[in-house]
């Protein structure tokens, strides 16, 4: 009631969180904190309270009083002391998958906070997969730098699914791939088009065979060096290939069409690949034949949709291009 003499109510912050919350803290109608988060996955990782504390640089008193605040908030034990080691209760590993989940998205955090903080420093920086980076880069590169020497250049390779993650952190300002891509914060643009190739050890076509495309079906029985099915282009090939009669064999599976080319060149077996690796000269001698039915394979340009490449990234861009242009029209 108004006129009574009512203590001040403290003002509490509340905790912050990401995403989602399991249900066991909800029941609780309580949260855990960040710091919570960090210090559990740490001691989960190091099976020490000491230890977490030194990977999280913070006193061993400073990381146990943590560990009791989590514990209260939450309403029961995280972690029970056996011989000397902390491990985790029931309760614990019900946690765990969700806290992982959030320990992620805080590395993210950081990594895109760092993007944005050293951004300026770097001209260009280029993420493209192992394929393109070993045919198409060395050279495209070394021309570039003849024109820029004084530019910073900053190369990486990873997987698809990799360059994606690098250029939506900011980690990366343009991606090179062969596997087409749907996002809403991402442009894709095609620098060019090839097709699928057929590769063989030396000697194995005559002459007048490897001036004809490869038909599929003349790949019927024969051993091949297969590529994983989590890339797409794999999948295709692997179905196409699996419909043969009979069905080509798949004595060897690899990731990288690098890889499949340098089994081949070392004599064991054929594999479908695409143009720029099948028409590289860096990677093992081989024989070439374009494939019948033609699969395309385009190859990708990505970045932010927010942002357009500086002149000394349209200089590379163009560089490239012409290169792959060039390389493909062996193909003809």
């Amino acid at each position: 009631m108004e006129g009574r003499n009512e203590r001040p109510m403290k003002r509490w912050r509340q905790p912050i969180t990401l995403g989602y919350v399991p249900s066991t803290t909800r029941e609780h109608g309580l949260l855990m904190r960040l710091r919570h988060v960090e210090l559990f996955q740490a001691v989960l990782q190091t099976g020490s309270l000491t230890a977490a504390a030194e990977l999280l640089h913070i006193s061993q008193p400073a990381a146990s009083k943590i560990l009791q605040h989590a514990e209260q908030q939450l309403g029961f034990a995280l972690f029970s002391r056996v011989r000397g080691k902390l491990l985790p209760t029931a309760e614990a590993r019900i946690l765990q998958q969700q806290t992982e989940r959030l320990a992620a998205e805080l590395q993210d955090l950081r990594r895109l906070s760092d993007s944005l903080r050293r951004g300026e420093e770097r001209a260009l920086r280029l993420i493209c997969t192992p394929t393109l980076a070993q045919t198409l880069l060395p050279e495209v590169v070394c021309g570039w730098r003849a024109e820029f020497p004084h530019t910073r250049c900053d190369l990486a390779t990873q997987h698809t699914g990799e360059i994606i993650q690098a250029l939506l952190l900011r980690e990366a300002d343009l991606g090179l791939t062969l596997q087409r891509v749907e996002h809403p914060d991402l442009h894709t643009e095609v620098l060019t088009q090839g097709r699928m190739m057929a590769i063989a050890p030396p000697g194995w076509w005559s002459d007048q065979e490897c001036a004809t495309p490869m038909r599929l079906q003349n790949m019927a029985g024969l051993s091949l060096i297969g590529l994983d099915t989590r890339d797409a282009l794999g999948g295709l090939l692997r179905g196409h290939i699996q419909e043969l009669d009979p069905p080509a064999r798949i004595d060897i599976s690899v990731q990288t069409y690098q890889l499949a080319r340098m089994l081949v060149a070392a004599g064991q077996g054929l594999a479908l690949v695409d143009p720029f690796t099948a028409l590289s000269g860096n990677l093992g001698e081989v024989q070439a034949r374009p494939l019948d039915p033609v699969i395309p394979v385009p190859l990708y340009l990505l970045r932010r949709f927010d942002e357009t490449p500086s002149a000394t990234q349209q200089a590379l861009l163009k560089r490239l291009q012409r290169l792959a242009i060039d390389l493909l029209d062996e193909q003809d």
